[in-house]
């Protein structure tokens, strides 16, 4: 297993050595940009209802943010052009149909306005992509894309939440495959390869550790294709459970759905390995890579639907008696 900074120091070298540069996942898109052929347009949805990261937090609504700047680098490396949105109004049927993939990185309701205040989508809207993605295109979901339409028994605090919601789940959270139910404190955790064939997982070797902000999830999908496990060992009640899926493809009707839990810390964006897991992520979402994607989730994590605890309430703080002001000294006359 790798600490971080090995983490980013040998997979920068696998990744060198595999030519991440221009990786074989994306040669057939960047062979057909350089013969003129339109590219690959993937449309990265940033909006948060929710909780906004700060990964994705402009500065100022005209300055992408670093996740974005980090995709928009990538994209004409890789043969693919990227349109990076935070405005909900471009989820119509008309707007949508330009693009190949999409990628979320968001939190919420995004039917609502939220924090951000960004135009949401509409309902209307959201059945329009989710529609689209079962027809056939890609999607690749980045860290909070799994904090995103949460079901009805998932809204809010409280012990109800780490309950398994069965068929009553959002349709958005049965096209990821899974949701998240919550985070305890940035940790280094350990991540297991279950599938070192597909496309961009040969750079995280066998397994590897990592600082994150690691999630918890429930609602998983019976058909997920795990590609990394979170092996048990975090700190907090939340994550008192065995190993489950963190990284992972399934497909939902004829589109190719992939996510991956990591993405909340901003240097974990340069990492190599990260980079190259997410874009052989994305060139299997476009279809411009193969990959076996039989569900595999009883084999790699067996025990995946046991979820963990709420964290106990913190003791309130015991209000200290005001000190007693001492009468003051007698004056000699």
């Amino acid at each position: 297993m790798l600490n971080r900074r090995a983490f980013l120091v040998r997979t920068g070298a696998a990744a060198a050595a595999l030519g991440l540069a221009r990786p074989s996942t994306f040669a057939r898109a960047a062979d057909a940009a350089a013969a003129g052929s339109p590219p690959r347009k993937l449309l990265f949805f940033t909006k948060s209802s929710g909780f906004e990261h700060s990964a994705i937090k402009r500065k100022s609504p005209d300055v992408l943010s670093y996740a974005e700047q980090v995709m928009t680098d990538l994209a004409p490396k890789h043969g693919f052009a990227v349109t990076c949105t935070k405005d909900g109004g471009i989820f119509t049927p008309e707007k949508l149909a330009g693009f190949d993939a999409f990628m979320f990185y968001t939190t919420g309701d995004l039917t609502e306005a939220g924090t951000d205040k960004n135009p949401p989508m509409s309902k209307e809207g959201k059945s329009a992509f989710l529609d689209l993605i079962k027809g056939g295109k890609g999607f690749v979901g980045a860290h909070s894309a799994a904090d995103t339409f949460h079901s009805p028994g998932n809204k809010g605090h409280g012990p109800a939440r780490f309950v398994q919601d069965g068929d009553n789940v959002d349709p958005y959270v049965a096209m990821l495959g899974a949701e998240f139910i919550v985070h305890g404190a940035q940790q280094v955790a350990r991540m297991r390869v279950a599938d070192k064939a597909f496309p961009g997982m040969a750079a995280a070797g066998e397994g590897f550790e990592l600082k994150e902000e690691w999630y918890t999830f429930k609602n998983q999908a019976k058909d997920l294709h795990v590609l990394l496990a979170q092996e048990p060992g975090l700190k907090g009640n939340m994550y008192d459970r065995p190993a489950f899926p963190a990284t992972w493809a399934r497909m939902h009707g004829k589109g190719r759905v992939f996510y991956t839990s990591m993405g909340h810390i901003e240097a974990n964006w340069q990492s190599p390995a990260f980079q190259s897991i997410l874009l052989g992520g994305l060139a299997w979402a476009f279809g411009d890579a193969k990959a076996d994607v039989t569900p595999n989730v009883e084999q790699a994590t067996p025990n995946y639907m046991t979820v963990g605890k709420e964290e106990p309430p913190k003791p309130a703080k015991k209000k200290e008696a005001p000190a007693k002001k001492e009468a003051p000294a007698a004056v000699e006359k």
